[in-house]
């Protein structure tokens, strides 16, 4: 009997500890597979910042550093330009990249750095208690925001795609998400996209991965995945909106 479907080589074979609903596992194996299919395993040096994303070097048979939070970007920076024949990337949450890390991740995209970025979007900081991220959408009750967040108070929530998109740096930049077979299927596109520019030498590229966070919404994982196709998508429409390409 054929096999036609197996764990990428560039994953670790380990049992899962994210929460049962949680689209960092389908996330990781978008990657993992992407990495395969370019050949980079042994030469990838991937880049984790603080939170869930941290976990990086327990699923991934790939060198892993660990950054300061936040500045997964300015980490990333200094092992591309040490290591150029490297290929780098980061592996970011929005408490994590949105906020702390505002500053690094706009002047490293502005820069132009040969990297990838992969920045896994729930709305909420996952790790530490659920509190209220950038990302947090208007209305959403969070630790920190139990009557919701309020738009005159606390801004706007951030669309970093859209954001990033406009320095000149960027030569890709995408949202996307999992939660259901047509969009899984153009996340692995977009990731896959993402990771040739860099082998090409490009510059930067950016993916905003739409992901649930069921345990910090109060939400089973059914009725979590669902939020991210209608709520999130509302808000962080999918998409590309910026592709080097296309200049």
């Amino acid at each position: 009997m054929q096999q036609v479907f197996k764990k990428p080589v560039s994953l670790k074979d380990v049992q899962t500890h994210f929460c049962p609903g949680c689209h960092h596992g389908t996330f990781h194996r978008l990657v993992a597979e992407a990495m395969d299919e370019f050949g980079v395993q042994k030469r990838t040096i991937g880049v984790a910042s603080v939170g869930c994303s941290v976990f990086l070097y327990g699923y991934f048979d790939i060198d892993v550093v660990e950054a300061p939070h936040g500045r997964a970007p300015a980490v990333a920076t200094g092992v591309k330009r040490a290591r150029p024949d490297a290929f780098v990337f980061t592996y970011q949450g929005d408490g994590d990249l949105a906020a702390i890390g505002t500053s690094e991740i706009i002047h490293a995209a502005n820069r132009g750095e040969d990297m990838t970025v992969i920045f896994v979007n729930n709305t909420t900081y996952g790790m530490t208690g659920g509190q209220m991220a950038p990302t947090t959408l208007v209305g959403q009750r969070t630790s920190t925001s139990p009557y919701g967040r309020n738009q005159g108070k606390d801004g706007a929530p951030i669309r970093m795609a859209e954001l990033l998109a406009q320095l000149e740096g960027v030569a890709f930049s995408a949202r996307v998400a999992v939660n259901n077979p047509k969009n899984l299927m153009d996340a692995k596109r977009q990731i896959k996209k993402a990771f040739r520019y860099q082998a090409e030498g490009k510059g930067f590229s950016f993916i905003e991965a739409l992901s649930s966070c069921p345990t910090n919404w109060g939400m089973d994982p059914i009725k979590a995945n669902e939020r991210v196709g209608t709520e999130m998508c509302a808000y962080f429409p999918l998409g590309v909106f910026k592709n080097a390409a296309d200049l």
